[in-house]
């Protein structure tokens, strides 16, 4: 029998193609064909005519990277950020924004259309911000060489090394410079590998948690402070163990509105954009059209983000949350804002809480604003209480489309369904949708 000769992917692999790019797949990268299978290539764009170079072949797909754009897209634009096609943190600078909103939408689209729900999806206006300089809270790595220099910066795309970053436009001004100034301040320390990441805030406050690998000695210590009253940081040392201030501090907090300010802690989940988070949170008591006979469920309740502003409205407002912190510091906003309307429980929402003494209540409106995971568990549950109007705030499309057909199977109807643009830039995609029973 004749062997006939097959090039090995090895081979294969830094060979130069010309392909077509078809559509961007969920992630935001550009897919074409080549010998009859899919060649996924980051920074390409649909309609485009490109050159690249194979990277990987596997027996179903491939992936090269882009070396020239022949024949650009309309839609194509000049990336803001230098550092876009190594850094992790963007995906679709490259993309004009309307364009971004457009792939968002149609994703989610896409997405129930998988999971069966016919339904026509009843788009309302997006909310959207600057898509520039809009992100007020992020980590940023730190990685020594053998010569004890720190790269400092995030991720490269698909690795776990880290992209030395100059600046970052998606950063609000307090942080987008700040990377040099961590790297001055590094080479400055006594400690060579003393540091591991540095998470920064920018809300009423800049603030800064250092991880600290070893023990901070007076030297470095004295160092940060130089440094955070120069620059006015706020800085609070993480040893692993605990988070203590390094310098005086004030509460962290922020504003939802003109009335209502929460405070959190280092440790605590905010929404990383500020101007939609106000925007979100107006839309859905506008969209659950509260009234003072209103009472509200609000599960994964976090800190009170939603459950606050609601209480200003409805008549009372009962918050659920996981973790046992945050249901305490959810209850000293409420008390810090003269707001005795809501209270604040524990529960793990992804197991039976049913028979909880809360959920012997009588609610005639409902907000969920779980984590990527969705909350297929507390739906169930949720719809035996009969609730006419349940408000699905989600960070994931591909759970909430399956949520969605749980509650639709329940006798729910979409009735709004608008996209939130709380990361422009990146392929993440956040959506609110009103479900009517």
């Amino acid at each position: 029998m004749a062997n006939f000769f097959k090039p090995s992917a090895k081979k294969q692999s830094g060979q130069e193609i010309q392909i077509k790019i078809n559509r961007l797949d969920s992630n935001g990268t550009g897919v074409g064909m080549h010998q009859k299978k899919p060649v996924f290539v980051d920074g390409a764009l649909p309609n485009e005519i490109i050159k690249a170079k194979l990277v990987e072949q596997k027996n179903k797909y491939a992936r090269a990277k882009l070396i020239s754009v022949e024949t650009a897209s309309e839609l194509r634009v000049k990336a803001k950020c230098l550092h876009f096609l190594s850094c992790g943190g963007c995906d679709l600078q490259h993309l004009s924004f309307l364009a971004h909103i457009d792939f968002k939408k149609l994703k989610v689209t896409e997405l129930f259309a998988r999971s069966g729900i016919a339904q026509e999806l009843p788009w309302q206006s997006e909310i959207v911000s600057e898509p520039w300089h809009y992100r007020r809270k992020a980590r940023i790595g730190v990685q020594y060489n053998k010569n004890g220099d720190a790269t400092v910066g995030f991720r490269q795309k698909a690795t776990n090394q880290l992209v030395a970053i100059k600046s970052c436009v998606v950063l609000v001004e307090p942080l987008a410079t700040i990377f040099q100034l961590l790297k001055e301040l590094l080479a400055k320390l006594s400690g060579v590998n003393s540091v591991g990441h540095i998470e920064v805030i920018a809300t009423e406050q800049t603030s800064l948690i250092v991880r600290q690998l070893i023990k901070l000695s007076a030297k470095d210590k004295s160092i940060w402070l130089d440094y955070a009253k120069q620059y006015d940081w706020q800085v609070f040392i993480d040893n692993g163990k605990e988070v203590l201030p390094l310098t005086k501090v004030k509460p962290l907090s922020y504003h939802i509105n003109e009335n209502i300010e929460l405070t959190f802690t280092t440790d605590n989940f905010i929404q990383v954009n500020h101007d939609v988070n106000k925007l979100m949170v107006q839309q859905a008591i506008d969209w659950l059209a509260l009234t003072h006979t209103d009472s509200v469920l609000d599960l994964f309740c976090g800190l009170g983000n939603f459950t606050l502003p609601i209480a200003a409205t409805a008549a009372d407002v009962i918050g659920i949350e996981g973790v046992d912190s945050m249901v305490a510091q959810a209850g000293g906003n409420a008390k810090n804002n003269s707001i005795d309307n809501c209270q604040f429980y524990q529960a793990n929402l992804n197991s039976a809480w049913k028979t909880e003494s809360w959920a012997q209540q009588t609610f005639n409106k409902a907000l969920i604003d779980p984590a990527r995971a969705g909350a297929y568990e507390a739906l169930e549950q949720l719809v035996k209480l009969n609730i006419k109007q349940l408000l699905y705030v989600s960070c994931d499309p591909s759970t909430l489309a399956r949520d969605s057909a749980l509650l639709i199977s329940q006798g729910y109807k979409i009735t709004k369904i608008a996209l939130v643009d709380m990361f422009s830039q990146t392929k993440h995609i956040e959506t609110m949708v009103l479900f009517t029973r």
